[in-house]
C-alpha cells in the first residue's frame, strides 16, 4: 500500500471513529424527552410530518420513509414549499418532527409558527438547547455537542449521522410499541429482495386440481399418467382417508424399474416425505428442500402430527421465480 492509500485509509478510520464515539455518547445521554416524543407520535390520529432544510431535509426524507415503512404514517414536507401552500398538509391531527442542527434555520419559521397557531404537537431536533426551534417545541430532542468529522469542522457529518440514528431509534421504539410484526413489514415491502424474503408458502403453492395425487392402490401406469399430466415430477400418494402417506418421485421409478408397471403406488412410494406448513416462509421451504439430499418439491400440509391431507405443493421453481432462492 502506498503512502497516499495509507493516508486515505487513516482518514476513513478517523471519520468512522469520530462518528461512532458521538453515537455512543448520544446513547448514554438519551433522556426522558425521547420517551415523550414516542408517546406524542403514538397519540396522534394523523401522520408525522417531517421537515428540515438542506442536509437536515435529506435526513428528514429518510426518517419519514423509515416511519412509513414500519407502521407509522409519515410524510416529508419541504419547509420552503410549506411557505407557499404546503402548510395545508400539516393538520391538527398530525405531529410535526422538525430537524435543524442549529435550531435557527430561517426557512423553518413558517412551519413552526403554523404548529403554534393551530396547537399541532411539535417535536424539535437540534444541537443548541436555547435555539428558537427547541424553545418553541413541545418536545425538545437535543443532539449532543459533538465535533463534525470533516477536516474543517463545518460540513454536516457527525450531526447528520446523529440525526439519522435518532430517527431510527424513534422508528424502532414505535414499532415495538405498535407490536409491528414480520407480516406487517411484508405488507409495506411487497417488492424487491425484502418482499421475497417475507413471502409465505401459501402465496406460492399450487392447490386444487393442479396437485398430482393418486390413491395408495393406484396402478403405476395411472401414477405415470398423473405425474406427466401435472408436470412436477412427483405424485403424492393418499391413504383411504385422503391423507398424504407417501410420494412417488423420479428416483423411486428408477429404483423400482424391475416390474414397475405391475406395482401399485403404495409399493413404490417413499413414505413420510418432507413437507412444510402453509404459513412458513418460502425461504424456510427452500432450506427444507436443501436438507440432506436435496429435493425439488414439498407437499404443503396443515400444522400437526401424523398423516394429514395435503393443502398444496411447492416447487423450487416457484421460489426461484419469486426471487426467494
Amino acid at each position: 500500500m502506498n503512502m497516499d492509500a495509507d493516508a486515505l485509509l487513516a482518514t476513513g478510520r478517523r471519520v468512522l471513529r469520530i462518528e461512532a464515539e458521538a453515537l455512543a455518547g448520544f446513547a448514554d445521554s438519551l433522556g426522558s424527552e425521547f420517551a415523550r416524543a414516542v408517546e406524542t407520535i403514538l397519540g396522534a390520529q394523523g401522520r408525522v410530518i417531517v421537515s428540515g432544510m438542506g442536509k437536515s431535509g435529506h435526513v428528514g426524507r429518510k426518517i419519514a420513509a423509515t416511519f412509513a415503512s414500519t407502521g407509522t404514517p409519515a410524510q416529508f414536507v419541504h419547509p420552503a414549499e410549506a411557505s407557499h401552500g404546503d402548510l395545508g398538509m400539516l393538520t391538527r391531527q398530525d405531529v410535526a418532527l422538525v430537524l435543524s442542527n442549529s435550531g435557527e434555520t430561517p426557512e423553518l419559521r413558517d412551519i413552526v409558527a403554523h404548529t403554534r397557531r393551530f396547537s399541532i404537537p411539535l417535536i424539535g431536533v437540534a444541537s443548541r438547547p436555547g435555539s428558537a426551534l427547541l424553545t418553541a417545541a413541545d418536545v425538545a430532542l437535543l443532539l449532543p455537542d459533538a465535533p463534525e468529522a470533516c477536516s474543517v469542522g463545518l460540513a454536516p457529518t457527525t450531526s447528520t449521522t446523529l440525526t439519522m440514528a435518532l430517527g431510527d431509534a424513534l422508528a424502532v421504539a414505535l414499532m415495538e410499541r405498535r407490536d409491528f410484526t414480520m407480516e406487517h413489514f411484508r405488507t409495506f415491502h411487497p417488492g424487491g429482495k425484502l418482499g421475497a424474503m417475507l413471502v409465505k408458502v401459501r402465496d406460492l403453492m399450487h392447490t386444487g386440481a393442479a396437485l398430482p395425487l393418486v390413491a395408495r392402490d393406484a396402478s403405476m401406469p395411472d401414477v405415470l399418467l398423473e405425474m406427466s399430466a401435472k408436470g412436477f415430477g412427483v405424485a403424492g400418494v393418499l391413504d383411504a382417508e385422503g391423507r398424504l402417506a407417501g410420494i412417488v418421485t423420479d428416483g423411486d421409478l428408477r429404483r423400482h424399474m424391475q416390474g414397475l408397471l405391475e406395482r401399485s403406488a403404495g409399493e413404490v412410494a417413499t413414505p413420510s416425505p418432507r413437507a412444510i406448513g402453509p404459513d412458513a416462509l418460502a425461504s424456510e421451504a427452500v432450506a427444507r428442500m436443501n436438507e440432506g439430499k436435496p429435493v425439488t418439491v414439498l407437499f404443503v400440509l396443515p400444522e400437526g402430527e401424523g398423516p394429514r391431507a395435503p393443502l398444496g405443493l411447492l416447487h423450487i421453481h416457484d421460489c426461484l421465480r419469486a426471487g426467494v432462492a
